[in-house]
């Protein structure tokens, strides 16, 4: 007499192939494929965005030193022609210090870094020109020449003693001298930019 067997079942369930057979359906070999694909590309995106989030900070460029010294801006000298350049230059610069933290800023006087500053140029050189006329100067690009000097008030120490740039594309209309005027804030928040950078990432 012959062994009995157990009845195989031989049903299938979408997704999960032939119980007896072993085989999975295209379908579960489809999706599987398309996950190996997948994976590795989220695991590579989730990745860079946590390596880039890791660059930036939020509040003052330099924790180590907010709140422990203040910094007292005084009024810069203007040696161009270029009216209300140090008005511009002066409020762009406090007000980035204020924003970015690092050292409060003091208004009586007695600051314990003291900044001074000489606005030595302003300059205009064509960047781009017309496309019929190369001769006439389409865009120029506005450049602002700061020396900048920041000294320790108890030490007398000069921290920082360099030229510092602002610049801005100015697009050549009907009135040029207007353009330049209404682009003296953007240039002066440029400048103050770079000079607050200067200024938050040094060590005293």
């Amino acid at each position: 007499m012959r062994p009995r067997f157990a009845r195989r079942d031989k049903t299938t369930t979408p997704g999960q192939g032939n119980r007896l057979t072993g085989h999975c359906s295209p379908h579960a070999v489809t999706r599987r494929r398309f996950w190996r694909q997948v994976f590795p590309l989220l695991a590579a995106l989730l990745e860079g965005a946590g390596g880039g989030c890791a660059g930036y900070r939020l509040g003052p460029t330099n924790p180590e030193l907010t709140g422990d010294k203040t910094v007292q801006v005084n009024f810069f000298e203007n040696r161009t022609l270029e009216p209300r350049l140090a008005e511009a230059v002066n409020h762009a610069l406090r007000k980035r210090l204020q924003q970015d933290g690092t050292y409060r800023l003091n208004t009586r006087g007695d600051g314990d870094i003291i900044v001074n500053g000489a606005i030595l140029k302003f300059d205009r050189q064509g960047v781009s020109f017309q496309p019929n006329d190369i001769l006439t100067v389409r865009d120029y690009q506005v450049t602002l020449t700061v020396k900048v000097t920041a000294t320790d008030r108890l030490s007398g120490k000069v921290v920082l003693d360099r030229e510092v740039t602002g610049r801005t594309t100015v697009r050549v209309g009907s009135d040029l001298p207007s353009a330049e005027r209404q682009a003296v804030p953007v240039l002066a928040e440029d400048f103050a930019r770079n000079a607050t950078t200067l200024l938050a990432e040094g060590t005293w």
